[in-house]
């Protein structure tokens, strides 16, 4: 374990410059719970359709966690709260992940956002507990108050000599404000920042003492008629006033989690990228938690309270549960929601059995949110929304036996149905020489009949029984019903 009496590492440098590559996934078109001003749930907003009453309920609930996340003076102010935790309970496809990834878009990017499957914490090269403990961590922020010198100014000139071997380089330059002009050194390192900036005379710039981090601001209205170095993106400012150094406060969050792998590997923040973090020594912890409560107490920081999802909660055993019960009750909690889609089952590592898996124990802290099957208009609101999202035409006959197939096999193997069908109907336009590429009847039958649904599945099975390795379907005709075929399978 590292020594960190002299002060705990944030990184929050390094963890400005780490971006995330976007692309269209499941819930890709969800930006928010889709609710006024006055917490009530638009029919169709935000990506967010139907389930009323489950948004409202999940909007309530952020607006006890963060009061800022609504503006509204409608809504009276309350003090932010953590240590909560909610259950999302309903059959499979009705939005439960969807309304936890809207509650994600409505809180910001400033506030932590985890979102793990319960049997996540099995296949990790940890123990459970120290699974759930890094997923609770990565869910509680810390924003941080720094002040930072900053060097801003218009370059009047940039010198730069190399030594007579040509090994090593130095250099000067000249900045100036309206009221003042001062020459700073360079050093080798800076001399390379200001060549990857490609920072000329007449540019204004922002340099950041502590980190020597160069920011290219834009250029000086004195130097507008330099044609040959202006560009389409080029941005025009008049000349800073005031002095050329200034202290700046700047405001950073970083989640507990961070700070822990921070600290406790040698490689510092580069660890943040080596996917399994391992396991973090429980005393440093104790010390970080020491540590951020100093700062909290003297102003430097505050406590950022986040949300950590758990899909399939029902997949943790009594021991996951024993430890979300105390983890709730402790200081340092975020608001814990959890989905299941499961009735009264048995508890994983008991032979009890509880409603949707759960202990009673732990029912009892729970604020409990149904959702429900969605209406066929609803259905066919969201088939419209995953087409635009995914930039599918889809003609009105197809749109409409989409929604049929939605009702018979399932929202998900509907909506997966989108994608391949577009590659049929392309196909389709290519071997008749031309024609619009909109998904058509015909291509959804090729489609339904290249991919099983789950009914159909089951009763493929069913034909097959005493071909395959190992069987184990017993009379009972409760497994999954198979649904009857509503269209000819080409």
């Amino acid at each position: 374990m590292m020594d960190i009496g002299a002060g705990i590492t944030t990184g929050t440098a390094e963890l400005r410059e780490a971006t995330k590559m976007e692309r269209i996934g499941v819930h890709s078109h969800i930006t928010g719970l889709g609710l006024d001003d006055r917490l009530e749930p638009r029919p169709n907003s935000q990506g967010m359709v139907g389930q009323l009453r489950a948004r409202k309920a999940a909007g309530v609930i952020l607006r006890l966690l963060s009061p800022s996340s609504f503006s509204s003076s409608t809504v009276s102010a309350a003090p932010g709260l953590s240590g909560r935790a909610i259950l999302l309970a309903g059959p499979p496809s009705t939005g439960k992940t969807a309304i936890a990834r809207g509650m994600a878009a409505t809180l910001g990017p400033d506030v932590p956002f985890t979102s793990i499957t319960a049997s996540e914490v099995y296949s990790l090269s940890m123990s459970k507990t120290e699974a759930l403990t890094q997923a609770l961590r990565r869910s509680i922020g810390v924003r941080i108050r720094e002040e930072e010198e900053i060097v801003e100014g218009e370059v009047v000139e940039i010198v730069v000599e190399r030594g007579i071997t040509g090994s090593g380089k130095s250099g000067r330059v000249i900045l100036k404000t309206t009221d003042m002009e001062t020459v700073y050194e360079m050093g080798g390192k800076m001399i390379d920042e200001m060549t990857k900036e490609k920072v000329l005379a007449g540019d204004i710039i922002s340099i950041t003492k502590s980190s020597g981090r160069i920011t290219k601001l834009g250029r000086s209205f004195s130097h507008s008629r330099d044609f040959s170095l202006l560009s389409p993106s080029t941005t025009f400012l008049p000349t800073p006033s005031g002095e050329i150094l200034t202290r700046r406060t700047v405001t950073h969050t970083v989640s507990l989690h961070e700070i822990d792998i921070i600290n406790s590997r040698t490689q510092g923040f580069l660890a943040l990228f080596a996917g399994d973090t391992g396991e973090v020594a429980a005393p440093l912890r104790a010390q970080i938690d020491v540590k951020v409560g100093e700062w909290r107490e003297e102003g430097k920081a505050e406590l950022v309270t986040g949300v950590l999802f758990i899909d399939e909660v029902h997949m943790l055993d009594m021991e996951c549960f024993s430890f979300l019960n105390r983890a709730l009750e402790g200081e340092l909690a975020p608001l814990v929601v959890m989905a299941s889609n499961r009735g009264v089952a048995r508890i994983r590592g008991t032979e009890m059995r509880g409603p949707h898996g759960l202990p009673p124990d732990l029912l009892d802290r729970l604020l409990i949110v149904a959702t429900s099957k969605y209406l066929p208009d609803e259905v066919r609101q969201i088939i419209k929304i995953r087409c635009q999202e995914e930039d599918v035409e889809v003609g009105p006959d197809a749109e409409d036996l989409l929604v049929e197939i939605a009702g018979d096999a399932g929202m998900r193997y509907a909506l997966g149905l989108i994608a391949v069908s577009q590659v049929v109907a392309r196909k389709r336009v290519k071997s008749s020489g031309g024609g619009p590429e909109a998904v058509e009847v015909e291509d959804l039958r090729r489609a339904y009949g290249c991919f099983m649904d789950p009914g159909r599945s089951v009763q493929w099975l069913k034909e097959q029984q005493g071909s395959l390795l190992v069987e184990e379907i017993t009379g009972s005709e409760n497994i999954l019903q198979g649904q009857s075929d509503k269209m000819d399978v080409v």
